[in-house]
């Protein structure tokens, strides 16, 4: 049995030549069943004992190696292409008319690669769907950067007077916090832009470059920064003058008023605080009169660092449109996810080649995201016990045997179970990597246990550390069982992508149980709206409507489930 290379070797064991050292740093851990011996011709055993060094080497590379070995664009396409060993993609690579047919494939190999990485779906989008994004594509063709009536749009916001909607209207998304909350944000602004016949332009730092694929044919998402004439965006929070709380609480705007006679000039642009911490005027957004009032405005700039969409199900105006979009509700991240979160060629070649190198030949693979707040003040051990526990009671993986005999036999020629680990931190691989090298599956199963990177901190402000979380997200998303931390928008991104609803390791004070399966594969609404717009009083959100509940890992929040 041989251990991971990230731990020193049994002292039995030769020394790692210097080739072995350099390329040590993959963070992989295998456990290995007894090798039956076989009598070879000397010079086929020593081919054999060669090309086994070689394998071992490349499957010790680390995730860092592999990030860093296409670093350069010209080379990803080619490089991407070469990574993926699977079988040709099927006939319907475009999902029934889901993907469109009007990109060059190569410019976004994962668009068309990906269903390879994955069990067939059990969730297959509307018809109506489909033709609503061929219609927003074709929308956004027509109003996208650089062409006339965006130019148009332009003169028409740099004039700072709105007099009502124009030929073209947009939404302007504004990054907050990590690369998950980014994500789960954008699709709901997709979302908004859906349901509203409005464009979607991103305005997406710079370490979010070249993550994913432009989404819409022959066009861009990206708003161009050289031109636009709102300035210092990334400095707009809920005290701008243009926000649509404040404009509400100074009465310079009301929800009924009538823009196009109203005597006064209205701003340009009216700029929506969505975040966790905004007001009751700010969260007048998700009421039906304020989305009336909103329509006039050509020109919205949105941040948020939340999934909205729930919100969405309790507007009147919106409920028709939603269930023809989405007749089984908790696939709406899910199918807009797959649709807009692609990743570029770079990112693509680190997740095929990992996936690869590690994941391939497994009989099945656990996901566990692991992470750990600070306020949630969780001790290791007791998180440690919490994983293992929930793993064990919900047959995810097969408990060991303690006393340390060792000696129950393994399954000859099996394949392995992998567990894939996602974590800032490296102690807790450490450890599920070790639990089943020490001990013996008491199944007989062979367990491999593997950790991309551990990056120790979140540094969301660098695009290194972003491209890692992305390939890990997605990584993840191709588990066919997934175990994920409370409260962590990275791993609603990555069970929503998968199409899997996870166990969720709960807070509680007995740790009993020490996970709930999630009876939804959407995102969690942390912070939503308690007012009801209709009945114009607070109201308990997750009982009113028998398909948006209080979600598992946070009482507060609601989430969208099917009936």
């Amino acid at each position: 049995m041989k251990q991971s290379r990230r731990q020193a070797l049994p002292r039995d064991e030769p020394p790692e030549t210097e080739n072995e050292i350099r390329t040590s740093r993959a963070v992989a851990g295998y456990a290995y069943g007894v090798a039956r011996p076989i009598l070879v011709a000397a010079a086929l055993f020593t081919l054999l004992l060669l090309l086994m060094v070689l394998s071992a080497i490349q499957r010790s590379s680390p995730f860092d190696v592999l990030l860093s070995s296409y670093s350069s664009p010209e080379k990803t396409s080619n490089a991407a292409c070469s990574a993926v060993r699977k079988e040709p993609p099927p006939a319907d690579k475009f999902h029934g008319g889901f993907l469109s047919t009007g990109f060059n494939e190569s410019s976004c190999l994962s668009r068309y690669q990906s269903s390879l990485y994955r069990k067939p779906a059990n969730h297959t989008p509307s018809a109506y769907l489909v033709e609503k994004l061929r219609r927003y594509e074709a929308l956004h063709k027509k109003c996208g950067p650089r062409t006339e009536r965006f130019r148009q749009s332009i003169k028409h916001l740099a004039s700072n007077r709105t007099t009502g909607p124009l030929e073209c209207n947009y939404v302007v998304w504004l990054p907050a916090d990590g690369l998950g909350n980014r994500m789960i944000s954008i699709a709901s602004a997709f979302l908004y832009a859906l349901l509203n016949d409005k464009v979607l332009l991103l305005h997406l730092p710079h370490d979010m470059a070249d993550l994913f694929c432009e989404p819409f044919p022959d066009t861009s998402w990206l708003l161009p920064r050289d031109d636009f004439p709102v300035k210092n965006l990334n400095r707009i929070f809920e005290h701008d003058p243009h926000s649509y709380g404040n404009l509400l609480r100074n009465k310079v705007l009301s929800n009924d008023m009538n823009v196009s006679s109203s005597s006064s000039s209205l701003p340009g642009y009216l700029y929506l605080h969505l975040l966790h911490g905004n007001d009751d005027f700010d969260k007048m957004f998700y009421c039906g009169e304020g989305q009336q009032l909103l329509k006039n405005f050509p020109w919205l700039l949105l941040r948020s660092n939340q999934y909205f969409a729930p919100a969405f199900f309790f507007i009147p105006e919106f409920q028709d449109e939603l269930d023809l979009l989405f007749p089984e509700k908790s696939t709406v991240f899910h199918h807009l996810g797959r649709y807009l979160f692609n990743p570029t060629n770079s990112v693509w070649g680190y997740i095929t080649r990992y996936h690869e190198a590690y994941l391939a030949n497994a009989r099945d693979v656990l996901g566990i995201q692991i992470r750990i707040f600070a306020f949630a003040n969780v001790e290791f051990d007791v998180m440690l016990s919490q994983i293992v526990n929930c793993s064990v009671k919900e047959n995810l993986l097969p408990e060991v045997d303690l006393e340390g005999s060792n000696s129950l036999p393994g399954i000859t020629g099996a394949k392995p179970k992998a567990v894939l680990v996602a974590s800032l931190m490296g102690e807790y691989f450490d450890k599920l990597r070790d639990r089943y090298y020490e001990h013996a599956a008491v199944t007989g199963e062979v367990v491999s246990v593997y950790q991309p990177s551990h990056e120790e901190q979140q540094r969301t402000e660098k695009l290194t550390h972003n491209r890692k979380a992305f390939a890990e997200m997605y990584l993840l998303s191709m588990s066919d069982k997934m175990i994920t931390s409370p409260f962590s928008t990275f791993g609603y991104v990555a069970h929503g992508l998968g199409g899997l609803q996870p166990w969720i390791l709960v807070r509680n004070r007995n740790r009993e149980p020490p996970c709930v399966r999630s009876l939804s594969m959407e995102p969690c609404f942390h912070f939503a709206p308690s007012y009801d717009c209709k009945a114009k009083k607070k109201a308990d959100k997750g009982s009113v409507m028998p398909y948006v509940k209080h979600c598992e890992d946070f009482f507060l929040g609601i989430k969208v489930f099917d009936n």
